[in-house]
């Protein structure tokens, strides 16, 4: 996958396939470290000790429709090839976090990509579910949260497509605000 996002998109993903009624996606941005890290977290069914050490091979799957999971280990290899990590930390009828780390400056490492794209495909098609995307640009910090819209919209679906247009807008100007306005 060319973009950060496309894998944050795939691993929550997972978490829908979990049955999780809440996933978190938090992103921080530490230029004074040098280094991004990416975290997705849910309340899905987690994983028992096993899965989680064998989820990170290529050609293991809890999926009946094929026999490969490429997901985890193509964004473990992202992570790795620029000199970060991947780490799983699940419990079985608790959930699951994932998290990866990047040196930020990496020549290899890819671009984030459009995080407003990845919101919006995910509340688009996944209404029921609530979503919680925090973005921190060294103290700067921007939050998106499906339940406080919800409440707003009262009887107007989150899926409805003014308030999906609203909702990548709304993402997109908090992203310029806290990365200097660029």
């Amino acid at each position: 996958m060319q973009e950060l996002s496309l894998h944050i998109l795939d691993i929550a993903q997972n978490s829908i396939a979990a049955k999780a009624s809440l996933v978190e996606i938090e992103i921080e941005e530490d230029k004074k470290k040098d280094l991004l890290t990416i975290k997705i977290k849910d309340n899905g069914t987690g994983m028992d000790e096993e899965t989680s050490r064998k989820v990170s091979d290529p050609f293991f799957t809890t999926r009946t429709t094929r026999k490969v999971g490429m997901g985890i280990p193509l964004f473990a290899q992202a992570a790795q090839s620029c000199g970060g990590d991947l780490k799983i930390y699940s419990k079985k009828g608790k959930g699951t976090t994932i998290e990866a780390t990047f040196i930020l400056s990496h020549i290899d490492r890819a671009p984030l990509g459009s995080m407003s794209d990845t919101m919006v495909s995910l509340v688009a098609s996944h209404p029921e579910i609530d979503f919680v995307y925090r973005h921190k640009v060294q103290d700067k910090e921007f939050v998106f949260d499906t339940r406080e819209i919800k409440k707003i919209l009262h009887e107007v679906p989150i899926n409805n497509p003014l308030v999906l247009d609203w909702i990548k807008k709304f993402i997109e100007s908090g992203l310029k605000e806290i990365d200097g306005g660029a």
